[in-house]
C-alpha cells in the first residue's frame, strides 16, 4: 500500500515505535487475547522506552511532547497489530494531572509515572444509571476535615487491576444546589492500592473484547483532601481536558486499525485465487477496500486537526468528536471488508482479523457513542435545539 503523506514529520517516532512493536508480533497479542490477559511485557517495554511518558513535561522526567505525537504512538501500536486499549488511559489521563494538578501533585506523581514506578491508567466517570449524562452522576464526595468521603458506583472503568492511580469524578455539591448542572463536580486522584478493600470494591465485567473493565462500588471510601485536583466544583471543566484528548487518541487508534485492515485484506486478495483469478481483480472486492482507505485517509486529516488545536490550547471539542466519529466509522468499514473478503479464514484466530474486528468494534460505542457525537455536533456546531 502506498504510504500516506498525511502526518509527515513524525518518521522518527513511527520508526522507533514500529521497531519496538516488531518485538511483540501478532502471535504475542493473539496469545494475550486468548488468555484474556494483560500485555504486561509490552506495556513495560513502552514505558521503559519512554513512550508512555510522552505527554509528561521534561522537568518531570517525561518527553514533553504534544497530543499529536502521542496520537502517532497510539496509531502505530494498532497499525502493528497491537491494541492500544491496554495502555491509552495513561495518555489522556495524564493531561488532566499535567494541566490542572498542583505543583506539589505534579512533583509527587509525574516523575514516578514517567519512570514506570506508578501507572495512571484509569479514569472513573461513567455510572450505571447516568451513562454519558455526566452532570447527573450520583457518586458523592463529602468533605470531612482533612478527608473526602466517597460513596457511589462506577461502571466500565478499565485497567484498574493494572493501575496504581485513578482519576475520579464525583459530585461535591448537590445538583439541586448549583446554578449550572456542570458545576459542583470535582476531580480526585485515588491511590488504588489504599482504596481497594478499604471502601472501594472492584467487580470485573467479562466482555466481548479482551478489554479489562470493571464496576466499582464506593462505601465511605476516605481519601486525603490533598488529592483534590484543582478547585473544588470545577471538575467537569477539567475532565473535558482528558475527554477531548481521549477522543483524539481513540481516533488515532482507529486510524491505525483502519490501515491494518486495509493492508491485511489488500495483501490477501492479491494472492487469493478463485475461479482462476485473484479475487482482488474483481471490482466488487476492490471498491469496498478502496472506499475504506479513502475514509481512513479523510479521518486522519481530522485527527491531526483536532490534535493541532489541542496542542495550541484552542477549543477542539467539535474536531475531537468528529475525528473520533470518522475514524471509528472508517475502521469499522475496513474491518467489515477485511473479514468479508477473507471468507472463512477471517474467523480463524490465526489470521488475527477476528481479534482486531472485535477490538475496533468497541469504538462505535466507547468512549462515546456515535449518536452522542451527532447530537453534540447538531447542538454545538449547527446550533440546533438540544434533543435531550
Amino acid at each position: 500500500m502506498q504510504n500516506s503523506s498525511i502526518g509527515e514529520g513524525y518518521e522518527d517516532i513511527r520508526d522507533a515505535v514500529r521497531a519496538l512493536c516488531a518485538e511483540f508480533p501478532s502471535e504475542y497479542h493473539r496469545k494475550v487475547d486468548e488468555a484474556r490477559g494483560y500485555p504486561e511485557e509490552f506495556v513495560d517495554a513502552l514505558t521503559k522506552a519512554g513512550w508512555m511518558a510522552a505527554l509528561i513535561p521534561e522537568e518531570f522526567g517525561g518527553s514533553g511532547l504534544g497530543l499529536t505525537e502521542a496520537s502517532v504512538i497510539m496509531e502505530e501500536i494498532n497499525r502493528a497489530g497491537g491494541n492500544s486499549g491496554a495502555c491509552h488511559g495513561q495518555m489522556y489521563n495524564m493531561n488532566t494531572l499535567v494541566r490542572h494538578g498542583s505543583d506539589e501533585q505534579r512533583q509527587r506523581y509525574l516523575p514516578k509515572i514517567a519512570s514506570g514506578e506508578l501507572r495512571l491508567q484509569s479514569m472513573g466517570v461513567t455510572e450505571p444509571t447516568t451513562g454519558t449524562d455526566t452532570t447527573k452522576i450520583k457518586t458523592t464526595a463529602v468533605r470531612k476535615g482533612d478527608r473526602y468521603v466517597i460513596n457511589g458506583q462506577k461502571v466500565w472503568i478499565s485497567r484498574i487491576q493494572h493501575s496504581d492511580l485513578m482519576i475520579l469524578l464525583a459530585r461535591t455539591t448537590p445538583l439541586d444546589a448549583v446554578k449550572k448542572k456542570s458545576e459542583g463536580l470535582s476531580i480526585f486522584l485515588v491511590d488504588l492500592k489504599e482504596a481497594i478493600g478499604n471502601g472501594m470494591t472492584v467487580q470485573p465485567i467479562a466482555n466481548m473484547v479482551n478489554h479489562e473493565t470493571n464496576e466499582l462500588f464506593f462505601d465511605n471510601l476516605e481519601i486525603p483532601a490533598e488529592n483534590l485536583i484543582g478547585e473544588e466544583g470545577m471538575g467537569f471543566k477539567y475532565i473535558l481536558t482528558g475527554l477531548n484528548a481521549e477522543r483524539a487518541l481513540i481516533a488515532a487508534e482507529c486510524i491505525g486499525d483502519g490501515y491494518w485492515f486495509v493492508e491485511k485484506v489488500s495483501d490477501y486478495v492479491r494472492e487469493r485465487v478463485v475461479f482462476g483469478r485473484p479475487i482482488g481483480q474483481n471490482q466488487g472486492v476492490q471498491f469496498p477496500i478502496a472506499e475504506s482507505y479513502i475514509e481512513v485517509e479523510a479521518a486522519n486529516l481530522m485527527r491531526f486537526e483536532a490534535c493541532r488545536l489541542y496542542d495550541e490550547g484552542k477549543p477542539c471539542g467539535a474536531q475531537a468528536n468528529m475525528a473520533k466519529y470518522l475514524a471509528a466509522k472508517a475502521s469499522w468499514e475496513a474491518a467489515n471488508a477485511c473479514i468479508q473478503f477473507h471468507g472463512g479464514f477471517g474467523f480463524a484466530c490465526e489470521y488475527d482479523v477476528e481479534r482486531k474486528f472485535r477490538e475496533t468494534r468497541l469504538y462505535q460505542v466507547a468512549p462515546i457513542s456515535t449518536n452522542l457525537i451527532l447530537s453534540y455536533v447538531a447542538e454545538h456546531v449547527l446550533d440546533l435545539p438540544r434533543s435531550f
